[in-house]
């Protein structure tokens, strides 16, 4: 039999490799951006067009490469970091291991020139899939500019698996940050499309940190800092009010470079117990310097994670600072002697106004009466409302009219609990012709028992559907705002914003396009401007969602209006205005869940009430 093991020609095991280093546009520009730190620059611009598919430009200042080492920098494991194995038990650069340029080089057309400054003249280079077009003298400026064009051209399948330009710039801005925060020292631009989105000046990390993420990040940062033998930590958490719903920014840095650890994330999460509602998640930008030696950055293609010899030291000494950090700024629950004894407000009740409790008295309670006959009470005391108080369904107190009013019953009654099914339906029938509201809910009989329905969810699911057909056919209905109203977004998140502009305006926002702060001058007209934030903080965070098509997106910015709208939706009072709104439910679509997923209708059916008893 003959031979079958053979070596793969360079080219394709460089698009192998390419595989592992290079997963989207942004892999690119976070290995030229790095190369180019390493390279000493001290001034960065990125270029980027269509996200990355037609164009990814560096140009920095830094040292530049000889005629000859432009040649072997695109070979594979050609590299000036390293030059024996213990070397990579003590490494300080960003890039080390050589395969970058080559797998870059190897699904992309990458023209490079470089010069050295004591040189009179630079090189330019030129390679297309691996081989080279071009290699000559040139005269150029100082270091080096690199650009990679039309990546993944010979390589189809690669290319169609990508997202779309707004997701993968978003992937892009991501990187740039990672970088461009602990290089605070270094100048950074980046242009998309020729629209410039970042112009950082060198600057103190704090200022670097506002320069990213928007002024409103200047008050909400609380310095960390913390010395030991095993770790140095310095940094910044966010307040807690600064916590958001999605895991926005939250920046590890070792030896200032990035890196992605959910043990140590949670010890930071931890650090922030009791001073956050639940499902809130801290922002922080913290640094970590550990001795090379007893890191290992080389267990993964991308180097964003990395293995700790003391990683439970670490764990523990970062918890502790986080709470140290904290407590000196007066954040977390302090002990305080002098006070009285009591009870320390939640977080997430410290704005509610304080009510004093309501205590109810059965006046009709009799211990010597029968267990199994309840006689005429106030109407918390009946046992339907007994039923929908253990379902969880509040206080009958609150309602519109009682459950005696609703049984139109004069003088005393019994009702026997273990009565057969028969009389518990002559019940029902006497109830089918009314509602009751209890809280949020509405509750009448059905055939089988209680109908309950969550009142404010169901005109949640009207409000919707009537925006839907409206939207399908012409944009809806916007009200101006007299003084324009200012939220605090991120670069990233208004470019997110921007990038779905006509969806937005179609459904009534508008906005000043011309001021460096997001003005909201226009919104839809079912919105409050009291539910206007909140509304927009939502859309924000659907929109970070990587996986969202123009269909979805209009889905979802429309739910997250019809659920603002609902908000301040209040119930009538009159037995025809309650018939009617029901009516109007049951006869729409899909009436049982809102757009987001969440139950409107359910049912107490007569014998899981009666095992309430």
């Amino acid at each position: 039999m003959s031979d079958i093991i053979r070596l793969l020609p360079d080219h394709v095991a460089n698009q192998i490799a390419a595989g592992e280093v290079v997963q989207r546009p942004a892999s690119v520009v976070k290995e030229l951006v790095e190369n180019s730190i390493d390279a000493g620059a001290t001034k960065i611009d990125l270029v980027i067009k269509d996200a990355g598919r037609t164009l990814i430009q560096v140009i920095d200042n830094g040292k530049g490469m000889s005629y000859t080492d432009a040649r072997l920098c695109f070979e594979r494991h050609a590299t000036s970091k390293i030059t024996s194995a213990s070397d990579l038990f003590a490494i300080q650069t960003k890039g080390f291991r050589g395969e970058a340029l080559a797998s870059i080089s190897a699904i992309a057309h990458v023209k490079m020139q470089t010069k050295q400054a004591d040189q009179e003249l630079g090189t330019k280079l030129e390679i297309e899939g691996s081989k080279i077009s071009g290699h000559e003298p040139v005269a150029c400026s100082n270091g080096t500019n690199f650009e990679v064009k039309n990546l993944f051209y010979n390589v189809p399948a690669r290319r169609n698996f990508l997202k779309s330009n707004q997701v993968e710039f978003k992937h892009i801005v991501d990187e740039f940050e990672r970088i461009a925060i602990p290089h605070h020292q270094i100048a950074f631009t980046l242009v998309h499309n020729d629209q410039e989105v970042f112009h950082l000046n060198p600057a103190p990390l704090r200022k670097r940190i506002v320069d990213l993420f928007g002024k409103h990040y200047n008050d909400r940062l609380v310095p960390i800092t913390e010395n030991t033998e095993i770790v140095e930590i310095n940094g910044f958490v966010a307040k807690p009010e600064a916590a958001r719903k999605t895991r926005g920014e939250q920046f590890f840095f070792v030896n200032n470079r990035f890196f992605k650890d959910a043990y140590f994330n949670h010890a930071v999460a931890s650090a922030f117990e009791n001073i956050l509602p639940a499902k809130m998640y801290p922002g922080y930008f913290l640094f970590l310097e550990v001795n090379p030696q007893q890191i290992d950055v080389n267990v993964h293609p991308t180097k964003t994670e990395i293995k700790f010899e003391e990683d439970k030291s670490i764990y523990q000494i970062l918890r502790s600072s986080v709470q140290l950090g904290l407590g000196k700024f007066n954040i977390m629950p302090t002990l305080d002697f002098n006070q009285e004894s009591g009870f320390d407000i939640p977080y997430e009740m410290r704005n509610q106004t304080p009510v004093a409790p309501e205590i109810k008295i059965n006046k009709y309670y009799n211990p010597f009466e029968n267990e199994n006959k309840v006689k005429k009470q106030d109407s918390f005391g009946s046992p339907f409302t007994s039923a929908i108080k253990s379902a969880g369904f509040g206080s009958v107190a609150q309602s519109s009219s009682s459950l005696e009013d609703m049984f139109q019953m004069n003088g005393e009654y019994e009702v026997d609990i273990e009565q057969t099914s028969l009389n518990f339906d002559v019940a029902t029938v006497l109830l089918s012709s009314n509602f009751i509201s209890v809280g949020p809910f509405l509750i009448c009989a059905s055939n089988n028992g209680l109908l309950i329905i969550h009142a404010r969810r169901a005109k949640e699911r009207l409000i919707y559907n009537q925006l839907m057909k409206n939207f399908m056919l012409q944009p809806l209905a916007s009200q101006q705002l007299l003084f324009p109203m200012e939220k605090a977004l991120s670069k990233q998140d208004r470019l997110l914003w921007e990038d779905n502009q006509l969806t937005l305006k179609r459904i009534g926002f508008d906005w000043n396009t011309n001021s460096s702060e997001f003005e909201l001058t226009a919104i839809p007209a079912e919105l409050t401007e009291s539910t206007v934030i909140p509304c927009v903080d939502k859309i924000i965070e659907c929109l970070q969602m990587d996986n969202l098509d123009k269909g979805e997106i209009a889905h979802t910015v429309l739910a997250q209006t019809a659920f603002a709208s609902s908000i301040s939706f209040q119930l009538s009072n009159e037995s025809e205005a309650l018939k009617e709104f029901v009516s109007s439910l049951l006869q729409t679509n899909d009436h049982t869940y809102t757009p987001k997923g969440k139950k409107i209708i359910t049912e107490l059916t007569n014998e899981s009430i009666f095992q309430l008893f």
